[in-house]
């Protein structure tokens, strides 16, 4: 199983970008779905974004299609997500996460997900 951990958070202002990344260890991280989630005090923990197993399908969550970028590269065990165009509603913990499979539609949502990582703050403030 791989154990996954996030950097990249941070306090921003309404506009600007972020970058999250997340490294995974082990040596079957090909071999899992990715995926964002966050979680925004008060509420429940939301799919974000997910990326098949080598990259060629992504899925975003509505509210951030055209303003996220879900990518990953599997030589370094990690996967990204370029957040552009952050909104106040943006701000949250947001949530590495991996899933073994191949359907990317089993990333929308939080049953099943074999591994989390720790999560990483992101603020946006207005």
């Amino acid at each position: 199983q791989v154990q996954l951990v996030e950097s990249g958070g941070g306090l921003t202002q309404a506009g600007a970008s972020l970058r999250l990344s997340c490294t995974a260890s082990g040596r079957t991280f090909s071999s899992y779905l990715m995926g964002w989630f966050r979680q925004a005090p008060g509420n429940e923990r939301e799919f974000v974004a997910a990326i098949s197993r080598r990259g060629l399908m992504t899925d975003y969550a509505d509210s951030v299609k055209g303003r996220f970028t879900i990518s990953r590269d599997n030589a370094k065990n990690a996967v990204y997500l370029q957040m552009n165009s952050l909104k106040p509603e943006d701000t949250a913990v947001y949530y590495c996460a991996a899933r073994w499979g191949i359907n990317i539609a089993s990333m929308t949502g939080t049953n099943g997900i074999d591994a989390w990582g720790q999560g990483t703050q992101v603020t946006v403030s207005s």
